[in-house]
């Protein structure tokens, strides 16, 4: 045996091959001497002997997305028709371009996207399966198509699965004419139900708060009530609770929805879940018809919709306007429409009211004008004016004329309603409408506006015995300043609504309030609004600028004014502010027929009981 044989194995028996890699380990961390194949080297290895093959060209580059069709701008085809938008711009929002109308529950355009109920489901051409058209953005190039069999089904088993435990109580739901439910039903589903056994139960009168009630059973989920209270007022009142079949909307434990907004819940319920306590079983929707009008609950001047039948209104909804208030309201402006229908003054009296409970002797107004017409002008040039800032800049023209001109004034009073408290997002402190356009009115006519506080140490001191008022709306307490107008001999007023004050007039004329004429407010920031008439006046009652006239002419003077545009434009030429306003122009659309109204609703945009327009022409709030 040899030395050989009895050491281990090392691999170095033989001698490598010239060029051969070595065996030997390197110390960890070292860099290798002999790098594997493919791994970069600090040197180039030396030039081969033999002659080597040119290198492959570089493969083509992937062919990039087509440049778009109209730059800045995203162009796709929606239905066979072909539609340019703006990028970001959801398919809900484009199908309505080219008339495509795309069915949606949760979908708001001023809240944000949900798409939790699912109806809007589309196909796309860049999509292997439907996509909710509320949540997804065009890209150039897409096709989409919203009308196929794959689509159809898709919103029939939407319309089954929100029926399945959804009450069969349309009969006695105030959301009756104005469903989307209903109307997606009738167009999408119209199929008998396949559900075997009850149906989930739930609360059918939950009263959330001081105006708003909720049927639990009616509401789908849809969520845009509780993103509203989180986004649009930030007060996050309302939530989501429980979970499947019985998930319901409700308030946190130990709260209630008291919210100044908690009514354009109500409107944004695209089922009958939500309900207005005031409104609740009042009147069917299809009865109703829609006057665009201007809320006078506050200086805000919000852009709303007066729904009434015959000569009474029932109740305001916001109409849409993104200088002002969007498409929201506050819930005190809500309420104000009550007052255009109680203690309204429809008579004249001449005579102050005698006693407590007594009544007032009434005349024809023509009567009551010619008396205070005499009472007038036997102090003429030593008449107060109160005017009130509720009343429109074409009473204001008128009235404030007449007293310039007619009683020799040179100084008008400001009354108008106390001042209240503001909040975080609409409702102003000042309670009145139209307190710019007094000032600018009297600025242009050349009157010095004076405060309420100096009549009224006017009247006690002795220095003002008649007084001449555009409205009785006081900023103080009405049995205050009653007892200080018992003491005026003259007292000429045209009042909307009975009070203490209006008991003391010695000639009371009836006035109009602002749906029983066309006008104009200056809100809060400078902008003039139009509002429509919605009903003939009640009564006897006639617009502050008609009496203005009567007054006018009763007294030897020339008003050849003969409607609220008439004045507007003879006499709006005084005020420097308003000369660029264009009376006829800024007019929101009127009724396109008698009766109901093709006005947007708060549900989808089509009006209450006036469905053959098919899909909306204006965008629904």
């Amino acid at each position: 045996m040899s030395d050989n044989d009895t050491k281990k194995p090392t691999g170095d028996s033989q001698t490598p091959p010239k060029g051969a890699p070595s065996e030997t380990r390197e110390a960890p961390g070292s860099t290798p001497k002999h790098p594997p194949a493919g791994a970069k080297l600090d040197t180039p290895p030396a030039a081969h002997s033999a002659p080597t093959a040119p290198p492959p060209p570089p493969a083509p580059k992937p062919a990039g997305p087509p440049p778009p069709k109209n730059p800045g701008f995203v162009t796709c085809t929606i239905d066979g028709k072909e539609v340019v938008v703006k990028p970001g711009t959801n398919m809900i929002e484009a199908a309505r371009m080219v008339g495509s109308d795309i069915p949606y529950f949760c979908y708001h355009p001023r809240l944000s996207i949900a798409a939790n109920c699912r109806m809007c489901m589309v196909e796309a051409s860049n999509a292997p399966k439907l996509v909710p058209a509320c949540q997804t953005p065009l890209a150039e190039g897409q096709v989409i198509k919203t009308t196929t069999p794959k689509v159809k089904e898709q919103q029939r088993a939407v319309m089954e699965f929100l029926l399945l435990n959804h009450p069969v109580d349309c009969s006695i739901c105030d959301q009756a004419g104005e469903c989307k439910l209903q109307d997606y039903y009738m167009r999408y589903d119209y199929r008998p139900s396949r559900l075997e056994g009850g149906k989930a139960l739930k609360n059918k009168r939950k009263v959330l708060g001081p105006r708003v009630v909720l049927d639990q059973e009616r509401c789908i989920i849809c969520s845009r009530c509780v993103r509203f209270m989180n986004e649009i007022p930030k007060e996050p009142q309302l939530g989501i609770f429980g979970r499947g079949s019985h998930e319901v909307i409700d308030t946190f434990p130990g709260s209630e929805l008291n919210s100044n907004y908690s009514l354009n819940t109500v409107d944004i319920c695209p089922v009958g879940a939500l309900l207005s306590r005031d409104f609740r079983f009042r009147a069917r929707s299809w009865f109703l018809s829609a006057a665009p009008s201007v809320c006078t609950g506050c200086s805000r001047g919000c852009n709303t919709y007066a729904d009434f039948m015959g000569q009474d209104t029932y109740r305001y909804r916001p109409r849409e306007n993104e200088a002002v208030n969007k498409s929201w309201m506050c819930d005190h402006g809500r309420s104000t429409y009550k007052n255009l229908n109680t203690s309204r003054v429809l008579s004249a009296v001449v005579g102050r009211q005698q006693g407590t409970g007594t009544a007032r002797p009434e005349v024809a107004r023509k009567e009551a004008i010619k008396a205070a017409a005499k009472a007038l002008a036997d102090v003429k040039g030593k008449v107060a004016v109160l005017a009130s800032p509720v009343a429109s800049n074409e009473d204001l023209l008128a009235s404030l004329t007449f007293a310039k001109v007619s009683l020799g004034a040179k100084e008008v009073f400001v009354g108008g309603r106390p001042q209240g408290e503001a909040d975080h997002y609409l409702l102003t402190a000042d309670r009145n409408p139209n307190r710019k356009g007094l000032e600018l009115i009297a600025q242009g006519l050349g009157l010095a506006v004076k405060p309420f506080d100096e009549l009224v140490k006017g009247i006690d001191a002795g220095r003002v015995r008649s007084l001449y008022a555009v409205g009785t709306e006081v900023p103080v307490g009405e049995e205050a300043f009653a007892q200080a107008a018992a003491k005026l001999d003259v007292f000429v007023a045209q009042a909307m609504n009975e009070s203490p004050v209006t008991a003391q007039a010695t000639v009371l004329l009836p006035a109009a309030v602002h749906v029983e004429h066309d006008g104009t407010f200056v809100q809060v920031d400078g902008l003039i609004q139009r509002f429509r008439k919605a009903y003939p006046s009640k009564g006897d009652a006639a617009a502050h600028w008609a009496l203005a006239a009567e007054l006018t002419r009763e007294m030897g003077g020339t008003a050849a004014w003969t409607s609220s545009r008439d004045v507007f434009r003879e006499l709006g030429k005084q005020v420097s502010e308003f000369a660029s306003f264009d009376w006829d122009k800024a007019s929101p659309p009127d009724r396109e027929k008698p009766g109901i109204n093709p006005l947007p609703t708060a549900a989808d945009g089509r009006p209450p009981g006036y469905r053959e327009f098919g899909a909306p022409r204006v965008r629904g709030l």
